[in-house]
């Protein structure tokens, strides 16, 4: 079994996309496509972070709400929140209520400020080479030698709350790797 499934339209797509109507629009529509300027790569970053440990699906169906409260991820904004605003986060229901993870963002929005602009060149540093799309899903993996070195490097410069996964996941998300299986109807810019 490949891991993709066939939609009631009649498309092929990776087995996860199907479980709800924003699951298969993420899928179909942004997910593996490239994003290269800051911000947008600053909330890639946040979610795939905030997702730690929960199901996609949960930031996804928030991430309207992050948008709102997180100033629509512009790091100027974002590095400049203090306590009280933590505070009020922890109250908003709207999004994923975790102290370490916001916290985590703001200093991430402050790492994204010192790299004064060359935050966009420093991660798609760490994009692989072309290579074959995956056949299932057991040939898809979590973690790899560009995950782990991303990883360091942005520990280096200050941010927090970012492991090996979660930057294989910004990979993903970010069209830096084209995870969509072989089978699958989507096809990046560079499948």
């Amino acid at each position: 079994m490949s891991g993709v499934v066939v939609g009631e339209d009649g498309l092929a797509r990776c087995g996860w996309a199907v479980s709800s109507e924003t699951m298969q629009v993420y899928h179909d529509v942004e997910w593996g496509r490239r994003v290269s300027d800051e911000r947008g790569l600053f909330e890639r970053l946040t979610l795939e972070a905030f997702q730690s440990g929960l199901a996609w699906a949960t930031v996804l169906r928030k991430r309207d709400r992050f948008r709102e409260v997180f100033a629509d991820f512009e790091p100027a904004t974002v590095a400049s929140f203090d306590g009280a605003k933590v505070a009020t986060l922890l109250e908003d229901v709207g999004i994923i209520r975790n102290r370490t993870k916001i916290e985590a963002t703001i200093a991430n929005a402050g790492a994204v400020l010192r790299l004064d602009g060359g935050f966009a060149d420093l991660v798609w540093s760490f994009a692989p080479g072309p290579r074959p799309r995956p056949r299932s899903t057991a040939d898809v993996p979590a973690v790899t030698a560009e995950s782990k070195a991303m990883a360091a490097e942005l520990k280096r410069h200050g941010f927090v709350f970012v492991g090996p996964t979660t930057a294989y996941a910004l990979m993903q998300a970010t069209g830096m790797v084209d995870d969509h299986l072989e089978d699958c109807h989507v096809r990046t810019s560079e499948s």
